[in-house]
């Protein structure tokens, strides 16, 4: 009961934000018209992300728990928030926000104590500490889940169902540790992105979403998945290990790093956006939104059920770390090759 009143009171605010702040959204031209990457054909109001953060700030603050590190969270999501409207509204270059995703991880880091100190016993060979290569690896991995997320805001609530789906089994991780404040801030996300899917998603009687989460959302969003993904899998009285974290983010990680090395392989600049992340392809192939949605969503319930379940059966860590770089290598594969078959057919 007491996890389903933080869902509802996260899910009530976040939803009253997103109704009362759409006027005013579209007022000040916080809207997104290009609908280039979105598959969108009209102009929607960029609000998902403030609204988000802003019922996140409220809601926390009724939760009756200790969580030492709130000020560093806070203020490093309130800076990606902040840089992520004004992005929205006027496009920053490329490398600002990159200087600010850094620095964000660098609060989370250097602030609230979040970070990756090891990786397991991902070689079989005993833990491997990362030493003086903790914080850069932090601020890289941190960065890269922001981005990640980012990459995957494509469809119409498709960033969203997995950032819900990402949070449900990172709460339940801590739950299951005993972990009570994680879980209460991870319920309090997963009913406030919820009430930003009722918004997003396409339904029947509503063929368009009615608001985006913009880069504020997305960076918002991925940064707490990072945030939450490091501190349940670190430390003595860690909650799972950090391979386990790779499977529960495993879809936005893997499209994203695929992404990333297909550019360079074809000559490409590696940060140029383009259509060739598996949403694209899925809807090149004739699939709907919808349908889109639901495939890759089942895809990152199942991938984050097959590392919850591999990690409480006690399998190795080094096979579990090995299994997930094949199905790297696969879907690096497939992408290859489906994006040279687009080519081919005259689809890009």
């Amino acid at each position: 009961m007491r996890y389903l009143t933080v869902c509802l009171i996260g899910g009530g605010v976040a939803g009253l934000l997103l109704w009362v702040l759409r006027p005013l959204a579209t007022r000040i031209g916080l809207v997104d018209r290009s609908g280039e990457l979105k598959f969108q054909q009209e102009s929607v109001v960029l609000i998902g992300g403030i609204a988000m953060f802003a019922g996140f700030a409220f809601s926390v603050l009724t939760l009756d728990i200790s969580f030492p590190a709130f000020r560093s969270f806070l203020a490093a999501a309130a800076l990606l928030v902040v840089a992520g409207v004004v992005d929205d509204l006027w496009e920053l270059p490329s490398r600002v926000k990159l200087a600010v995703q850094i620095t964000a991880a660098l609060i989370m880091a250097l602030g609230g104590g979040i970070l990756v100190e090891d990786l397991g016993t991902i070689t079989g060979d005993g833990v491997v500490a990362l030493g003086a290569w903790a914080l850069p690896f932090t601020v890289f991995g941190t960065v890269g889940v922001i981005n990640a997320l980012n990459m995957s805001d494509g469809v119409d609530g498709l960033a969203g169902g997995v950032s819900f789906i990402a949070f449900v089994l990172l709460a339940y991780v801590a739950m299951a540790s005993g972990r009570v404040a994680d879980a209460s801030v991870l319920i309090l996300l997963v009913g406030i992105v919820g009430a930003f899917l009722f918004f997003n998603l396409r339904f029947p009687w509503r063929r368009r979403a009615l608001v985006f989460m913009g880069d504020a959302g997305s960076m918002f969003l991925g940064f707490a998945l990072a945030w939450f993904a490091i501190s349940l899998s670190q430390g003595d009285d860690r909650a799972m290990t950090p391979v386990t974290a790779l499977w529960i983010l495993a879809l936005p990680l893997i499209d994203a790093v695929s992404a990333f090395c297909r550019r360079i392989l074809t000559g490409r600049s590696p940060f140029v956006r383009d259509h060739d992340h598996l949403h694209h392809v899925l809807l090149m192939a004739g699939l709907s939104v919808n349908k889109t949605n639901t495939v890759l969503w089942s895809a990152t319930l199942f991938l984050g059920f097959l590392g919850l379940f591999a990690f409480y059966q006690g399998i190795p860590e080094h096979i579990i770390f090995y299994v997930f770089m094949a199905l790297f290598a696969v879907h690096l594969w497939y992408m290859l090759c489906a994006s040279e078959s687009a080519v081919w057919n005259g689809k890009r």
